[in-house]
């Protein structure tokens, strides 16, 4: 089958976080996990989308390790852009609340860009969902705060979790893409990267 294909590549998934593994690992793909090492910083100017192709290409350029011929190594960086600007990972609980403020009653957008890399080229591409909170009060975010863990998450929330039941009233695109990766848009660059083109 179409989607077997992959499997003769050696797929490294360059991130720490546990939702991206999981959703790779529930769309059946097989690979190995690595951390690259990359302090996210960028260039001033830059604007959401632009910040996370900046991110997930430099973490691909920051892998040292030498690349096989059917290896793939797979980077990604998620932000959310809200109000003009970038909602990255709370630093603190009063952050975290700080950012939930910001988001009530507020549409905005979370895009999660990812860079493909092999032995001879690389291809970063990103996909954007825009999402809407409803008014949230006060004991909601102190609640959410206290009782999750917003503070690996960014914008401070995670749309699978309690504030996202609550809290969100409206998505428009990949609901994957707001939990962290946004599997179909990755599979569909995957085959073409690899020169197995789906129609």
């Amino acid at each position: 089958m179409a989607f077997d294909r992959l499997k003769n590549y050696n797929l490294v998934l360059a991130s720490a976080s546990p939702r991206r593994r999981q959703l790779l690992e529930e769309a059946g793909l097989t690979f190995t996990v690595a951390v690259a090492d990359y302090e996210e910083v960028w260039p001033d100017g830059l604007s959401g989308r632009e910040i996370a192709e900046y991110l997930a290409a430099a973490k691909a350029g920051a892998w040292k390790e030498p690349i096989g011929a059917q290896q793939i190594v797979i980077t990604a960086d998620t932000v959310v852009w809200c109000r003009g600007r970038l909602l990255g990972k709370p630093a603190d609980s009063g952050e975290a609340a700080h950012f939930l403020r910001l988001l009530s009653d507020c549409e905005h957008e979370v895009i999660t860009a990812i860079c493909l890399r092999d032995d001879r080229r690389s291809h970063t591409f990103s996909v954007a969902t825009r999402v809407r909170f409803r008014k949230l009060l006060e004991d909601e975010i102190a609640y959410y705060v206290e009782r999750f863990a917003p503070l690996d998450k960014a914008g401070a929330y995670g749309i699978q979790e309690w504030i996202g039941l609550r809290g969100i009233t409206r998505i428009e695109g990949s609901y994957y893409n707001v939990v962290g990766m946004p599997v179909s848009d990755l599979l569909t660059e995957l085959n073409e990267f690899t020169g197995n083109k789906t129609d």
